[in-house]
């Protein structure tokens, strides 16, 4: 579409688009459709930018995103260089102790795992001058009259956008509005799981450690030198607790009921975790849509295909996810239709492909039986202490398309 401003130039309409959410795959998204020409909107319900949050990966394919982005070299100084995972018995004695990359398919000198924060904010600060952000802010109502999609916003004031995309993560608000309840597209994998963080009283750098009895498990995260730990308490159970989601005393209680007779440090993180008011409990699951799009609406990153922290590609996906969403409606001349039919015909395969990695790391880390579990230390003692040099097929099985970008 063509308009002619106040000189008699004509000049092309620059396609508008509302992004819901400033996590990971928003901001990213964001990034690449500016520099297609898209005037861009993200609300996010935050007051801030989200700093936090326990380390990420970013693999294969999602590398040649951040490169492109010209982030690669920032995070390479942010990474963690975790050097250690020692796992341990219900008595708190070692296992094993191997190196990360054995466990998670990643290749040492490549692969970044850097603190949640600093890809967040290296990510806004690449497009905050360029991307209008309304924070402490979210999505009201979605309308679709045909023209556009007039948006609600719960701060005050009613927008048009030709496009909205929901970036606003696993148990996303914008999935619900326009496809419906959550429950047809979550497959709970059997697990739920509490992060959160407390002072580093354990001696540990670089590195994880991990108690393990038969269904449980406790692990403490020490990214570097640092005075702060981040603690995980992960759990088998076979429905998700739905009380428990919006309800702190009815997790801690979940939590200390589960762990209650739990050795190594598990006492103490019980402790703190009551006194912590930086708690995050999920379950364990992925979302698996039939569709991605619906209408001018379109769902990218966990929102879409949260693959679950067992397959380690949550982050990854996200940004792959991000640019191929932009290159497809780029290439598509803003035709949403075309644009979304493209995004998925092209990525879906590299996300089914990296969320089927779910079985290999759910029996590697958390089996459910004494005898499964003696079967997981038996291997785990076999392993080399080198890290791999292959990584898993997965990580890399996209060959990113180049991004039309604007003149």
């Amino acid at each position: 579409m063509t308009r002619i401003d106040p000189t008699g130039i004509r000049t092309t309409h620059r396609r508008t688009v509302l992004i819901s959410g400033a996590g990971i795959a928003g901001p990213a998204l964001a990034f690449w459709l500016n520099r297609a020409g898209f005037a861009v909107t993200v609300v996010e319900k935050a007051a801030t930018p989200r700093r936090g949050g326990y380390p990420v990966d970013v693999r294969g394919t999602a590398l040649e995103v951040v490169r492109r982005m010209g982030l690669l070299p920032h995070l390479r100084e942010a990474h963690i260089d975790l050097r250690r995972l020692t796992f341990l018995d219900g008595e708190g004695d070692t296992v094993a102790s191997l190196h990360p990359h054995i466990i998670s398919g990643g290749v040492a000198g490549q692969d970044l795992e850097v603190r949640r924060g600093d890809l967040s904010d290296a990510l806004y600060a690449a497009v905050r001058d360029d991307v209008e952000f309304l924070f402490h802010d979210s999505i009201g109502t979605l309308d679709q009259p045909g023209h556009g999609v007039d948006v609600t916003l719960r701060g005050g004031g009613t927008r048009t956008f030709d496009m909205v995309i929901g970036a606003d993560g696993a148990h996303s608000p914008t999935r619900e509005s326009v496809f419906g309840a959550e429950d047809p597209f979550h497959r709970h994998l059997g697990y739920c799981f509490a992060v959160f963080p407390l002072p580093n009283t354990f001696g540990l750098s670089h590195e994880t450690v991990m108690w393990n009895t038969p269904g449980r498990a406790a692990a403490l995260y020490a990214v570097g030198e640092t005075d702060e730990v981040h603690a995980f308490l992960n759990f088998a159970h076979p429905r998700p607790p739905f009380d428990a989601f919006h309800d702190a005393g009815a997790r801690r209680r979940l939590l200390s009921d589960v762990f209650a007779d739990g050795g190594w440090e598990v006492p103490g993180l019980l402790a703190a975790l009551h006194e912590s008011d930086d708690v995050f409990f999920d379950a364990v699951g992925q979302i698996r849509m039939p569709r991605w799009s619906s209408g001018r609406v379109a769902l990218v990153g966990d929102a879409a295909y949260a693959p679950s922290f067992l397959t380690g590609q949550g982050t990854s996906l996200a940004l792959v996810g991000a640019y191929m969403l932009a290159g497809s409606l780029a290439a598509a001349s803003g035709d949403h239709a075309a644009g979304f039919a493209a995004y998925e015909r092209d990525t879906r395969e590299f996300v089914t492909l990296n969320q089927d990695l779910v079985g290999e790391g759910r029996a590697t880390l958390f089996p459910t039986t004494p005898e499964a579990l003696e079967q997981r230390n038996e291997r785990l003692r076999r392993l080399s202490t080198l890290p791999s040099a292959e990584p898993r097929p997965a990580h890399s099985a996209l060959t990113l398309p180049e991004v039309p970008l604007m003149a």
